[in-house]
């Protein structure tokens, strides 16, 4: 009896030294699952966080693009004079609205970045406003000239979209001269 115990033992022995290899490439999958399912977690929290900080860089670099266009266009100087600006546009579109006389960035967000349907002054003119659409936030980013400047483009009032390029949007603002209501007038056009 003895014998047969310590054949079925040494078998059993056997068995696992001849599938040891084997149980190191399953322990290995196992490990490799896990440290993919860590990763895979890890993910689900940090990724909408850096999605947030992109959104608010874009955003923050909406609001300077927007504070230097009105700075161009404040000191752009008599009648004849104008100026090139370059812009590069990676998330969001320009709106040149000739018809109301404002410049405004639209951009899809997953931040709130203002009060919820409230305008709020970002300075220098600019007003920000933060709408619910969806699961996503609408944030608008504008600047009324209406008062002091009529603006148009491309000699006509009407509302002109600028989006994402690969290369930057070269903007020409030209000086035209007064309107009837003594307000300068401000012809954007898109260069080359």
């Amino acid at each position: 009896m003895n014998r047969k115990k310590g054949v079925v033992l040494n078998n059993i022995g056997q068995f696992f030294i001849k599938n040891r290899r084997g149980q190191i490439w399953v322990e290995t999958v196992i490990y490799t699952l896990i440290a993919f399912a860590m990763i895979g977690l890890v993910l689900t929290f940090v990724k909408p966080r850096i999605e947030e900080i992109r959104d608010r860089g874009v955003i923050e670099q909406s609001i300077g693009i927007l504070k230097d266009m009105k700075s161009v266009i404040t000191t752009i100087g008599v009648s004849g004079n104008q100026r090139v600006i370059e812009l590069g546009i990676n998330k969001g579109t320009l709106n040149i609205d000739g018809v109301n006389d404002s410049i405004f960035f639209e951009i899809e967000s997953e931040v709130v970045y203002s009060q919820e349907g409230v305008e709020v002054g970002a300075g220098s003119g600019v007003v920000t406003l933060t709408e619910k659409k969806g699961g996503s936030y609408i944030v608008t980013l504008s600047t009324d000239y209406n008062s002091t400047y009529n603006i148009k483009y491309d000699g006509r009032d009407e509302l002109r979209s600028l989006g994402k390029a690969p290369t930057p949007h070269k903007l020409i603002l030209l000086n035209v001269g007064r309107d009837n209501l003594d307000r300068i007038i401000i012809d954007i056009k898109l260069g080359n």
